[in-house]
Parts: structure tokens; C-alpha cells; sequence
């Protein structure tokens, strides 16, 4: 996966808490065999005005002109809550997201999020909430996420620094998933194999 050390993106800002997995990707549009193709279907019911999915709903944000390209979302509490579906980072990720900030996170969604190279940000609702305002006073200013420091910055400079669990932060800025965490393994599973009795 495509590792994360720091991204600079505009934002967009969805102000609504409990944003859960069916909204994120309608269960309609699951039948797909690789992580390709769903970013299209990201927030349908929101995004669209009919279910073709042909007329897009100008009041939703990420239909705005001033959003076009957001990388970084900001969103309100429980960010991913409802069924366990991996499908919801594989859209994010295919829409060209590559954070979302909120004051927390559904468990499942934020280690899902994290296994696919998606950073969930985590920071006190009164710092999301300034951050929103700000996207809102400048409609397609960027935000930069930088991991390596773990800071968010804004656009005047204004710091928010978060945490992350050691691990996870590793496998993010070294670009692994759980495949690769193992075939960085080989060399040590290869001696032990070596060195193991042939009765085994």
C-alpha cells in the first residue's frame, strides 16, 4: 500500500456525527472483486439525487466546485460506525482520500482504515470544529497531515498534533499492510525454516 509520511491536501468539511458504513458505500454497491471502482459510489445517497447516480446533488459539499480534489475529510463523532465492511476505506481511498479528522472513530472503521493506508486523525471535537470553520471562512484551502511529527497544520500555521498507536504509525509511514508486514518477516522465517528438524 502507498506509504503515508506527510499530505497536503484540501479539505472538506461533513459536519455530521455518526457518518456510519452504509453511508459511506450503499450495500448495493458491494459486488466487486478487487478494491477498484468504489470511490464512484462514496456517500451515494448524499452525492446524488436519483439512484443512477446521474444527477449529482449541488448542495452536497464534496459536489462543489471549491472541493474538487479533496484529500483530507474533516467529520463529525463515530466516524465509520455501523457494519464491519471494508469496502468503506476502499472507497474513501479510490475517491482520493487519504486522511479523515474526527473526534473519534468507529474501532473497526479506524483499524480498517489503517490496514489499507488510510490515517484516521483523532483530535478533541473543539479542534475538529475549528478546523471546519476554517474550510468554511476559505472555501478549498489545504490542510497539511503530517505524520512523521504527527500534526495536522491549517492554512495560518495553526498546529494540532495527535497521537497514534507505534505500530500502526510504523506500517503507515513504511507503506505495509498486513502482507507486507509479513513478507518483511521472510528472512527470519526462512532461518527458522532452515534450522527446523526434517521431521517437521
Amino acid at each position: 500500500m502507498q506509504a503515508f509520511t506527510q499530505h497536503r491536501g484540501i479539505a472538506v468539511a461533513l459536519n455530521h456525527a455518526n457518518i456510519d458504513t452504509d453511508q459511506l458505500i450503499p450495500k448495493q454497491f458491494l459486488a466487486k472483486v478487487t478494491r477498484e471502482g468504489f470511490g464512484v459510489h462514496l456517500f451515494h445517497d448524499w452525492r446524488y439525487l436519483d439512484e443512477a447516480g446521474e444527477q449529482p446533488n449541488p448542495e452536497f459539499a464534496l459536489n462543489q466546485q471549491e472541493y474538487a480534489g479533496a484529500s483530507i475529510l474533516l467529520a463529525g463523532e463515530n466516524f465509520g460506525c455501523g457494519s464491519s465492511r471494508e469496502h468503506a476505506p476502499w472507497a474513501l481511498a479510490d475517491f482520493g482520500f487519504r486522511a479523515i479528522i474526527a473526534p473519534s472513530f468507529a474501532d473497526i472503521f479506524y483499524q480498517n482504515a489503517i490496514n489499507n493506508g488510510l490515517l484516521p486523525v483523532v483530535l478533541p471535537e473543539a479542534q475538529v470544529q475549528a478546523l471546519m470553520a476554517t474550510v468554511a471562512e476559505q472555501p478549498g484551502c489545504s490542510l497539511t497531515v503530517d505524520l512523521t511529527r504527527c500534526v495536522v497544520e491549517d492554512s495560518q500555521g495553526q498546529s494540532y498534533p495527535f497521537t497514534l498507536d507505534a505500530a500502526a504509525r510504523q506500517n503507515l509511514l513504511e507503506g505495509k499492510d498486513a502482507i507486507g508486514q509479513t513478507l518483511a518477516q521472510i528472512p527470519a522465517i526462512e532461518a527458522f525454516e532452515a534450522s527446523s528438524p526434517n521431521w517437521r
